[in-house]
C-alpha cells in the first residue's frame, strides 16, 4: 500500500500543476504582450504599415431624428453599416453648427459632422494600420468590454503564474539561495528604474 502524501508533496505538486497549466493557457498572452510590449517602446516601428486618412461623404436616411431629437442609435447603426466605418460610438454632441460624433476602435478612429438641417454627414477616418491596432489592443484602448475581460484574465493568469513559480522555487534546496538572492537583486534593479523613471 503506498504512503499517503505528506502535505508538503501535495502542496508541491498542485504548484506544478497550476504553474504547467496556467503557462499554457495564456502562452499566446505572454508572447502577445511581450512583443506590443516592445512595440510601444519603439513607437517609430511601424513595420511597413502606413497611416491611411480619408474623407467619406454621406446622407443619413429620413428618419435620423425622432421629434426634432437626434436618435443617436439609429444613427450609429447606419453609420456603421457603410463602408469604411466601424467603431465603438461616443462623444456624442448637439449643436447649432452640427452634430458630431466619434467612432473608435483599436488602431481606427472617424470624427463625424453631421448637417443638422440636411443629415449629410462627413467623416474623417484615420487607420493607423495592425502594429497601432495591436499597440491599442495592449493598452486596453478602444477594445470594447469583451477585451477588457480578456486583459483581467491575462492579469489574473499572469500573477498566478509568477506566483507558483515563487512557491515551486521555495521546493528547489538546490538552487533556492542563490534564486532568491537574484530575485531580490532583480526586484532592487526594477525598483530603482522605476524610481529613476517617475
Amino acid at each position: 500500500m503506498p504512503r499517503p502524501r505528506t502535505l508538503k508533496t501535495r502542496t508541491y505538486l498542485v504548484l506544478r500543476w497550476l504553474h504547467i497549466y496556467t503557462s499554457m493557457i495564456s502562452l499566446l498572452i505572454v508572447l502577445f504582450f511581450s512583443v506590443t510590449g516592445v512595440l510601444l517602446n519603439h513607437p517609430t516601428w511601424t513595420l511597413g504599415v502606413s497611416e491611411a486618412r480619408h474623407t467619406l461623404k454621406g446622407t443619413l436616411p429620413q428618419d435620423w431624428k425622432a421629434g426634432g431629437a437626434v436618435d443617436w442609435l439609429k444613427v450609429t447603426a447606419y453609420l456603421k453599416s457603410q463602408p469604411g466605418l466601424h467603431g465603438t460610438a461616443g462623444d456624442f454632441r448637439t449643436d447649432a453648427l452640427g452634430d458630431t460624433l466619434s467612432l473608435r476602435a483599436p488602431g481606427y478612429s472617424a470624427d463625424l459632422t453631421i448637417d443638422p438641417k440636411t443629415g449629410t454627414y462627413t467623416a474623417n477616418t484615420d487607420a493607423q494600420g495592425w502594429v497601432a491596432g495591436l499597440n491599442d489592443l495592449h493598452r486596453g484602448r478602444d477594445a470594447g468590454p469583451a477585451w477588457s475581460v480578456a486583459l483581467n484574465l491575462a492579469g489574473y493568469f499572469l500573477t498566478l503564474i509568477a506566483l507558483t513559480g515563487l512557491g515551486l522555487l521555495l521546493y528547489l534546496k538546490k538552487i533556492r539561495v542563490a534564486a532568491l538572492i537574484t530575485l531580490l537583486a532583480g526586484s532592487l534593479a526594477v525598483l530603482a528604474l522605476m524610481r529613476f523613471a517617475l
